[in-house]
């Protein structure tokens, strides 16, 4: 067998690993390992000197330089085997054994290595040979250990790793599964306190609703029956007044008619004391006659005659003076007598119907509170939209026509309700005008016992106006009562109280004769509203009162008028403003300021070519667009 040569070069790296017996030797340790091997291999051999050992040159600071080369010489066999202490020494080149092709294999079950030993190169007769290839064979299964380990070691880590991901997966879905878990019963609980909240709340809404409910109804009754009582009280202190002023009527006529009779008495006895008078001239001027001629009777009898015309003519001359009079003393309105005659006539109407309602009442226990009520509530919810006016009309049309409640009842809960309503100055008064216009255009008897209300109410919407008088009335405070000043508590209102009612009165009577629904009758339309400025004009003189009423109403109705009468109105404001306003400014009242600089802005500007607004209902709650009903 030839010589083998054993040649380790500076460790290969493969795939980036080293391959030294052990990767992790310093220089010092590596030097101190061959030296201990050096020893072993001179205690064991006598062949050590044919072992020729390069060491490899190492330079400061860590730098390799040539690799060592360990090279192991073997004598040929064939040759030496008769003579073992031979002179032929001459070695025998063999294969150089180093790590270049190192192979390392990523299985555990791989038992192939680069660092096998061939068995060439095994021999049983030298322990050199023998001892390089233990050391070399123990280096391999060391290193292969190490390596084994090292990826048993890698291979835990890897799978430790795998399963600390897994299990953190599991731990991240767990968790994403338990919050999920969580958000739905927070949500099941948000939604659940939503839901009891928004319960509670209906619920205190809706009680709030029905005690709100209560509070109005107690309230109406409790308006009902201050209505009623206080219509009480104003019946029996009005018939109290007739009463009164029907005794003073009388007293005073009974005082004239004793007066006239004594004047008449006087004046008769006068008359048969010139009749004896003349009488006995005559029969003196016929003694005379007799006695002495005719010349200086007729001289007398015609001075009897004369003076007897002159006590008959001064008798006359006191008559008319007393009737006339008598005659001023009875003109307590003033007013024009087709106005006074036509409110006659509905006052009329309005006491006959609450007679026999009254009479009803008294034969039947049918409480029609309910009725009021319901009536009540209708009006009071009116406003310039309109259906909302369509379905109030229709509602208060169905209750006057109900035959569980009698019509005149109903009749005149309407009319009583609705004047009541209109003494607000908040109350949308044309609103109103299209809703008795309705109204009465299906129930013709409701609008004489409206506008008899309305009368009661404010006498200058007949027109008509009292006049104040110290032998009829009192005081002022009488006064002030009988012409609509509200008493509250004994006290009487302020005189801007009454004024304010006064304007609410007017301008919805003005808001009524202007209203015009195209295939609906008007009871009391244009044509009456011109029958009441010409009225107004002619018999009502120009005060605080009549200065309110007029603007009211041209504020509502000057349009109407205007697009109906032309010029003819124009006229009618020229009259205002030469005679009108002129005898307000001479009356130089200061609350009349704003009110006399309305009536001339008005005329002035113009303004009745300008439509009023609100005439025009508004299509709904939430559009600003109005439409002509």
């Amino acid at each position: 067998m030839g010589a083998v040569k054993l040649v380790f070069h500076s460790s290969p790296r493969i795939d980036g690993v080293s391959v030294d017996p052990e990767p992790d030797w310093s220089f010092d340790a590596l030097v101190s390992e061959l030296n201990t091997l050096e020893a072993k291999l001179a205690t064991t051999s006598v062949t050590s000197s044919q072992f020729q050992k390069t060491m490899p040159t190492w330079k400061r600071g860590g730098e390799r330089g040539k690799p060592f080369v360990l090279r192991a010489q073997e004598f040929d066999l064939d040759d030496t085997e008769s003579d073992d202490d031979g002179d032929n020494k001459a070695l025998v080149p063999v294969k150089r054994f180093n790590c270049d092709e190192l192979y390392l294999s990523d299985s555990d079950d791989s038992d192939v290595s680069a660092f096998d030993v061939q068995p060439y190169l095994m021999d049983e007769g030298k322990e050199v040979e023998t001892a390089l290839f233990e050391l070399a064979q123990e280096h391999q299964l060391r290193v292969n250990d190490e390596i084994r380990t090292k990826i048993s070691a890698l291979e835990t880590a890897l799978a430790d790793e795998s399963q600390n991901s897994t299990s953190a997966l599991l731990r991240v879905e767990k968790y994403k599964e338990s919050r999920q878990e969580q958000d739905k019963k927070l949500d099941t609980q948000y939604q659940r306190r939503i839901a009891e909240a928004l319960d509670n709340h209906l619920t205190a809404v809706q009680r709030d609703r029905e005690l709100r409910s209560q509070i109005e109804e107690r309230k109406i009754r409790s308006d009902a029956a201050y209505e009623e009582a206080k219509r009480k009280v104003a019946l029996q202190e009005e018939k109290q007044q007739q009463e009164k002023a029907k005794a003073e009527a009388e007293a005073k006529l009974r005082a004239e008619e004793a007066k006239r009779a004594a004047l008449e008495a006087e004046r008769k006895a006068a008359m048969e004391a010139e009749k004896r008078a003349a009488a006995e001239a005559e029969r003196r001027a016929e003694k005379e006659a007799v006695e002495g001629g005719a010349a200086g009777t007729f001289q007398k009898v015609t001075s009897g005659r004369t003076q007897q015309e002159a006590a008959v003519h001064s008798t006359d001359d006191a008559s008319r003076v007393s009737n006339a009079d008598t005659k001023e003393s009875g003109n307590l309105y003033r007013a024009a007598t087709s106005a006074v005659s036509l409110e006659s006539g509905r006052l009329q109407k309005l006491k006959e119907l609450c007679e026999r309602n009254q009479a009803i009442r008294s034969s039947s226990n049918q409480d029609y509170t309910r009725y009021e009520s319901h009536i009540s509530r209708l009006i009071r919810q009116i406003r310039g939209v309109i259906d909302n006016v369509r379905s109030k009309s229709n509602d208060l049309v169905k209750l006057l026509r109900d035959p569980q409640c009698p019509q005149s009842i109903s009749i005149e809960i309407f009319a009583k309700k609705f004047i009541s309503y209109c003494a607000n100055l908040g109350n949308a008064p044309f609103a109103s005008g299209y809703v008795i216009v309705l109204v009465t255009s299906q129930v013709p008897a409701a609008m004489d016992v409206l506008l008899a209300e309305l009368h009661r109410a404010c006498l200058y919407t007949v027109p008509k106006h009292m006049v104040y008088k110290k032998s009829i009335f009192q005081s002022k405070e009488s006064y002030f009562k009988a012409i609509g000043y509200r008493e509250d508590g004994g006290k009487l209102e302020s005189t801007q109280d009454y004024l304010n009612r006064l304007e609410s009165y007017m301008k919805v009577y003005g808001a009524l004769v202007q209203t015009e629904i195209q295939g609906v009758q008007n009871l009391h339309g244009l044509r009456e509203g011109w029958a009441w400025l010409a009225r107004f004009l002619n018999n009502l003189p120009a005060n605080q009162y009549t200065a309110v009423s007029l603007n009211a109403f041209l504020q509502m109705a000057g349009f109407a008028l205007f697009r109906r009468y032309k010029s003819q109105f124009v006229k009618l404001l020229n009259i205002i403003s030469q005679n009108f306003l002129v005898d307000l400014k001479v009356r130089q009242i200061p609350e009349l300021t704003r009110t006399l600089l309305e009536i001339e802005t008005y005329i002035k500007d113009k303004k009745f070519l300008e439509e009023p607004e609100g005439r025009r209902l508004e299509a709904n709650l939430l559009s600003s667009k109005s439409v002509n009903y």
